[in-house]
């Protein structure tokens, strides 16, 4: 009996998860009228043929019919509990969604020009928030500012750093209306939890103060499941500070009516401080876990049903096989194998596993790093498999840091030719060919400088033979020819001469400066070696920077060259525009926080 009990079990578990599927268990009922109907016409041919000729027509008999029948509608019964999802078991699932959210609400009214946290307030709570986007574990965050008004700077987002965009753009200045509504504050960011669907949350208030209001807006934050702690922002001795109409007043942080707040609002009180103490006391790095809002989740302890239905696809499978006729399968295979294959595709083309364009990129990728890495010959090769505009682009850089010049422009020139409009090829494009000029121009003065040395040469050369041959025993024949001998030699070795003069002069300074010089110690040694390896990089990298700043401006100069007059006036007018800009970092917010108030002051509120 105990043995039927546990084999019952499952079954008195077992239940539906889409039990309105069933409905289409009624679409037997017409189905077998009609198999009925079509079976009744046969039975023609049992009248008027003799019994003895019916196993030869093509008519199924009685017993043969209906298994047909009742194999079908098994099939399509099966079909049908499937799909409505049957289901013994139950499995376990998560109750708790990533994290809690966190509103930041600031306050920018003047007082957070106050000086009492060197160098101010506001940079003090800006380097806080900061702080704060970078280290919270996870969550999503908001961030509102308030003075006489309350606006909201980023909506709740997961990505913190979009939030930090706008911290530099924070001030006073920003705001449209000067005041201390911090209870405006805590109730938009209230409203902000509760319109992205959150039924928990927290709201952290950044100030040196706050009033009644304030405290009734946290603990009406409090009913609604959202929890308000204050950040102190400033000291006890304040410091003096210029109101927005002009007058000066004294700012103090007021912890009191903060731990009030914050203990209206659930929540918790904290100073400012130098490190992220503050941060963690508050709780704010690591958001605490929420639980879902979901009724049926708790409900059932946070279980789930496994829908089942797929185990009856097998008996399913098994019966739609007895529908084949006799030598279907046959026919299915023959209209397989005649059906037209593929063509075989090019490696260009890719492969089994990449499109053409993956490969591609793949090859650009392997390219770039090579070439960043300083292999230009891999480099090139990587590039010369890529057709596309930005693979011969690179091509060309690539032939240029190896010196083929030719090569690199003609690359260029295949990339212009399929975007006529890139102004990076045509840049390099003409750099390359600058440099190939010099370099043509001076391997041609090098080589007329080495003709006009062998030139020289020989002439000395002559020169001394035919003083030797000549048996003159005047001693004015030989003067003269010293002298033409001396005037003999070209210009080109004149300086070399002289270069081996002075060197000569130097090497015998040195020497004697040697000889004049105590020598040093080993410590000494090593430190005048490291002195000059140290000077030997400073001025390999400033030769660097230099050919860099060769490159920017040769380029500069290319692209001006082959503007248009029509381009290069538009090209004027539009950085003279540019110039015009402020460079004002808060005028988004500005303009935004202030259409925002005359709207508001529209529609009375």
């Amino acid at each position: 009996m105990n043995a039927l009990i546990e084999l019952a079990g499952p079954l008195q578990a077992l239940h539906l998860l889409r039990p309105t599927l069933l409905w289409a268990l009624l679409a037997i009922v017409p189905a077998a009228a009609l198999w009925h109907w079509r079976r009744r016409d046969t039975d023609v041919w049992r009248q008027s043929v003799d019994a003895h000729l019916l196993s030869t027509l093509l008519v199924a008999g009685g017993r043969r019919g209906w298994l047909g029948c009742v194999l079908a509608a098994l099939t399509y019964t099966l079909a049908v509990v499937a799909m409505s999802g049957p289901s013994w078991r139950q499995t376990e699932r998560p109750v708790y969604q990533t994290s809690m959210p966190l509103v930041v609400v600031l306050d920018l009214s003047s007082s957070a020009n106050a000086t009492d946290l060197p160098p101010s307030r506001l940079l003090q709570a800006r380097a806080k928030l900061a702080t704060l986007l970078r280290k919270r574990a996870g969550g999503e965050v908001a961030l509102l500012v308030y003075a006489g008004e309350s606006f909201t700077v980023a909506p709740l987002t997961e990505d913190s750093a979009n939030v930090a965009l706008f911290l530099d753009a924070l001030s006073p200045s920003v705001m449209p209306v000067d005041g201390k509504r911090a209870d405006r504050g805590i109730d938009v960011a209230a409203q902000l939890l509760q319109q992205a669907g959150f039924k928990q949350g927290e709201i952290l208030l950044v100030s040196d103060g706050a009033d009644r209001s304030a405290e009734s807006a946290a603990r009406t934050a409090r009913s609604r499941g959202f929890t308000v702690s204050a950040l102190g922002m400033g000291s006890e001795r304040g410091a003096a500070y210029r109101m927005a109409t002009g007058e000066i007043a004294q700012a103090k942080l007021d912890e009191g009516s903060l731990r009030d707040l914050a203990g209206q609002g659930g929540g918790r009180y904290a100073r400012i401080a130098p490190d992220d103490a503050d941060l963690r006391a508050l709780g704010v790095l690591d958001p605490s876990q929420q639980p879902l809002a979901d009724e049926a989740a708790e409900s059932d302890g946070g279980k789930t049903w496994l829908d089942e239905g797929y185990w009856l696809v097998l008996p399913v499978m098994l019966l739609a096989l007895l529908a084949f006729r006799r030598r279907a399968v046959v026919a299915v295979l023959a209209m397989v194998c005649v059906l037209p294959f593929a063509q075989s595709a090019r490696a260009a083309d890719g492969t089994l596993w990449q499109r053409a364009d993956q490969l591609q990129q793949q090859r650009l990728d392997a390219g770039v790093q090579a070439y960043r890495k300083g292999d230009f010959a891999a480099a090139q090769k990587a590039f010369e498999a890529v057709p596309t505009d930005e693979g011969l682009y690179n091509l060309g850089n690539a032939l240029a840091r190896q010196g083929q010049y030719d090569a690199a422009i003609d690359a260029y020139d295949r990339a212009l030719k399929q975007h006529p409009n890139q102004q990076d090829a045509i840049a390099n494009r003409a750099a390359v060919d600058a440099a190939r000029k010099r370099q043509q121009q001076k391997n041609k003065d090098g080589k007329g400088q080495t003709k006009d040395q062998k030139q020289s040469v020989q002439d000395g050369k002559g020169q001394q033979q035919s003083g030797q041959d000549q048996h003159n025993p005047q001693a004015g024949q030989d003067g003269q020819n010293q002298q033409d001998g001396k005037n003999q030699p070209s210009d080109a070795q004149t300086p070399q001469d002289g270069t081996s003069q002075d060197a000569q002069s130097k090497n015998a300074e040195d020497a004697q400066r040697k000889q004049d010089t105590p020598p040093q110690s080993a410590d000494a040694k090593a430190q005048q070696q490291a002195d000059e390896a140290q000077r030997r990089k400073m001025q390999q990298a400033m030769a660097q920077a230099g050919d860099k700043q060769a490159d920017a401006s040769g380029k500069q100069q290319a692209v001006a060259a082959s503007e248009t007059p029509e381009q290069r006036e538009q090209r004027q007018a539009v950085d003279a525009w540019l110039r015009r800009v402020p460079d004002d970092p808060g005028s988004l917010l500005r303009t935004k926080f202030r259409l925002e108030y005359e709207r508001r002051q529209r529609d009375g509120r």
